[in-house]
């Protein structure tokens, strides 16, 4: 054989024991598998009785055997047909029970999740629409303080219109009363001349009708 084809069966044997160490294997259901001390029946038993479901690290492969590490770390022999890829179907039962359980209990733990956060949603909720109610009540609250703020506008404007024409009516007031005044002092001064007039009247009265009166002599011709 030439270098060359021993340097590539080398390399082939050598991934192929690095593939190996690579894989973990099972032991097969229903079986008791023992641990053997080399690659043959005439081998010493190394550990007895591995039960199926043993999960044994591969460390290389010799024809019908299989050298592997236990998972207390003892290193042996068995035979290749007892060894399985996959998991046993009591294991795979096992951890898909396992797993069922762990998803009902999330699937728990999210309905509480849930409703923890329904509840928070209807609260808050319930608080929008009391938030709601009450900025209605503030805009309507703003509406009638505008409408009195309005209203008080209106009262000071009329307020001061009416003072505006009180004043107007005090100076008129005092316009009339200042005539009045004259009227009066007029009517003074009239009755003044009346009376004086009837006192002139009464005297001039009193010359005159003794002269309109017969004298004796007059009397005497009669």
């Amino acid at each position: 054989m030439t270098p060359f084809r021993l340097i590539v069966a080398a390399l082939l044997v050598f991934s192929s024991m690095s593939v190996a160490q690579a894989r973990t294997v099972w032991v097969d259901d229903q079986l008791y598998l023992p641990l053997r001390s080399g690659a043959g029946n005439q081998y010493r038993i190394v550990q007895n009785a591995m039960p199926s479901g043993t999960a044994l690290e591969v460390l290389e492969t010799s024809g019908e055997y299989t050298r592997v590490r236990t998972p207390q770390g003892r290193e042996g022999w068995v035979r290749s047909q007892y060894l399985s890829n996959e998991p046993i179907a009591a294991d795979l039962l096992e951890d898909t029970r396992n797993e069922l359980e762990n998803a009902q209990q999330r699937l728990s733990e999210l309905n509480e999740q849930l409703e923890q956060v329904t509840e928070e949603r209807n609260r808050l909720e319930r608080q929008e629409n009391n938030l709601s109610g009450r900025a209605e009540e503030l805009q309507q609250e703003l509406t009638r303080i505008k409408n009195v703020a309005s209203d008080a506008l209106n009262l000071e404007r009329r307020n001061e219109e009416l003072l505006q024409e009180n004043q107007k009516l005090s100076d008129e007031l005092e316009i009339l009363a200042a005539e009045n005044e004259r009227l009066e002092a007029g009517r003074e001064s009239n009755f003044m001349l009346l009376g004086a007039g009837l006192v002139f009247g009464g005297v001039l009265l009193a010359l005159i009708v003794p002269m309109l009166k017969p004298t004796r002599k007059n009397d005497s011709w009669a």
